[in-house]
């Protein structure tokens, strides 16, 4: 095995990193790129022995780290971002090369967006505080504790900023981390771990395993020295996990799949709604909060779909390195035939392929749009987690609801309305953890964040990070029993 790699003129460790030093494991698994097979590298495949060496480390390095005052936290906190933002590019390209999605997203939006993640939660830290308060002339003082190691589990489709939405509040928190990334897009979670010790990161504080699965994931999240874990990913997997947290109670934060709708009413702003709707193609349709399901009104729906089809149709697939390109391939060979299976089956049950329903070149899958769809069907149902969007129509707000609501997920959801009254009334009755009306994807890290039903367990954001991410203690102090020392 080799130690580095060079991936677009970017040097990566392809070892763990465990309490401050790299790790060689005795097998490997092999990194492609979705953009053209290329072989990336081969990647230390961890198992129970580093998920243990690893949880160690987070134990040993904890007291160290919980004892460091908020502001030397915060300020490496800050210091990490700062590394985050000299090595943007760097960290931009690698990521486009290992995952897929568009070099021009990562270096506008999702680097960034990786930086604000560290300099947020260290500010915030800075303000989290309770006021006391009295109980019968008792003072009440509520503090946050921090918890212990933290197992961070992320997933593949924004491999650096959804890994960094968990590790900077729980580092902030004064928690150590053990993180193990998705093994199809491992890369960038190596080097945030060069970046996090140029900061200062004491060693253990910060951990990185690579692995297959439940190979490292089970000693993992069984682990008893673990005091939480936070998940993002597939329902199958959050109940293996929350089956082995379950010996420890180890609290858990699972932000899973949905199945989100998107409800275009009559009398939305219609270039408005056909915007949302094709940007919900952003990332080839890998993103959880997508809205893959359009409701549209019947008086509108045959225009809708006109302007729908003339928008869609222009959008550019390609190598997502070019500027001009604006949907990338999908992850692995894996998902696109997993992809290709959900619209064959729809196809073959009655449903049309109005665009799309084919694949392109490698691992491209043509941008989709299915109608004649039944409520009760798989495609409707269940999470494709690919460019696959599917149409159906409403009659009354009633329905629209109905619809919006019936299936088993509750991550989020869209509305496309001009009528005030109605967004109020219609947003009170889906059940979804985010809401928009007349946008999408516009999120705030102080709002709290996570899912319903199937969607998941728990909120992350703002102070709801904290409050997994500590101990909260109230300490109720009596007015007497003092001595006086002189």
């Amino acid at each position: 095995m080799t130690d580095k790699i060079t991936v677009a003129g970017v040097s990566v460790d392809t070892r763990h990193w465990i309490g401050g030093e790299r790790v060689a494991s005795a097998e490997t698994f092999t990194d492609h790129s979705p953009i053209d097979g290329a072989h990336l590298g081969d990647i230390a495949r961890g198992g129970p022995a580093e998920a243990r060496a690893a949880v160690a480390a987070a134990k040993a390095a904890f007291p160290g780290w919980a004892a460091t005052p908020r502001t030397e936290r915060a300020r490496i906190l800050h210091a990490i971002a700062d590394g985050v933002e000299k090595r943007l590019e760097e960290l931009a390209i690698v990521e486009t090369t290992d995952n897929g999605a568009l070099l021009r997203s990562h270096r506008r939006g999702v680097m960034p967006r990786v930086a604000h993640n560290f300099r947020f939660f260290a500010d915030w830290l800075l303000r989290l505080d309770h006021e006391d308060f009295e109980t019968r002339g008792h003072t009440n003082h509520v503090s946050w504790d921090p918890a212990g190691p933290c197992v961070l589990i992320t997933p593949w489709n924004a491999p650096l900023m959804l890994a960094t939405w968990k590790v900077a509040p729980a580092l902030a928190a004064g928690n150590t981390v053990v993180l193990k990334p998705a093994e199809w897009s491992p890369l960038t979670a190596s080097l945030l771990a060069d970046i996090a010790a140029e900061a200062g990161l004491p060693a253990g504080v910060l951990n990185v395993v690579q692995g297959y699965g439940a190979e490292i994931g089970d000693a993992l999240t069984s682990h008893p020295d673990v005091r939480r874990i936070s998940f993002t990913g597939s329902v199958p997997t959050a109940r293996r996990i929350a089956a082995s947290a379950a010996a420890h109670l180890t609290p858990l934060s699972l932000e899973l799949g949905g199945k989100s709708p998107l409800l275009v009413f009559a009398d939305a702003d219609l270039d408005l709604a056909v915007d949302l709707a094709v940007e919900q193609y952003d990332n080839a349709g890998q993103v959880c909060l997508a809205a893959t399901r359009l409701l549209v009104e019947e008086p509108v729906a045959e225009e809708f779909t006109r302007r729908f089809v003339d928008k869609a149709t222009r959008l550019r697939q390609g190598d997502p390195r070019d500027e001009a390109t604006d949907i990338g391939p999908t992850i692995h060979p894996r998902q696109l035939e997993k992809i290709d299976g959900f619209v064959r089956r729809a196809v073959e049950a009655g449903a049309r392929a109005v665009i799309g329903g084919h694949r392109g070149e490698g691992q491209y899958y043509a941008p989709t749009l299915l109608t004649d769809v039944a409520q009760d069907s798989e495609i409707v149902q269940e999470e494709v987690f690919g460019p696959v969007l599917t149409l159906q129509t409403f009659a009354t707000e009633d329905e629209a609801v109905r619809l919006a609501g019936d299936t088993r997920f509750g991550l989020a959801a869209t509305v496309a309305t001009g009528d005030r009254d109605r967004a109020e009334r219609v947003t009170a009755q889906l059940v979804a953890g985010t809401v928009w009306v007349n946008c999408f994807f516009v999120r705030d890290l102080q709002a709290p964040f996570g899912g319903s039903r199937l969607s998941g367990v728990g909120r992350e954001g703002g102070t709801w990070s904290f409050d997994f991410y500590c101990d909260l203690k109230n300490t109720v102090t009596a007015p007497k029993g003092w001595k006086d020392h002189g």
